[in-house]
């Protein structure tokens, strides 16, 4: 049985990202920087904000996380 990930999309919350998606944590500080990890904004910011803040598209940032999760057909 396998579980499927919920899609990750520009309002997903950044912290809950990182938790939830192996791997996303290196994507999230090649756009945001490490200083995302010590934020306590975190927790509650979305990947959209956080783009935002960094003069960024939020599109950009989401496909490649969810590009992570994909498995290639066998």
């Amino acid at each position: 049985m396998n579980a499927t990930k919920k899609p990750v999309t520009k309002d997903s919350v950044i912290g809950d990202v990182i938790r939830e998606n192996p791997g996303a944590s290196d994507v999230i500080q090649k756009y945001f920087g490490g200083g995302c990890f010590t934020c306590p904004g975190i927790n509650m910011e979305s990947i959209s904000f956080g783009s935002m803040m960094h003069n960024l598209d939020p599109e950009k940032i989401v496909k490649e996380i969810n590009e992570l999760s994909e498995v290639p057909d066998a």
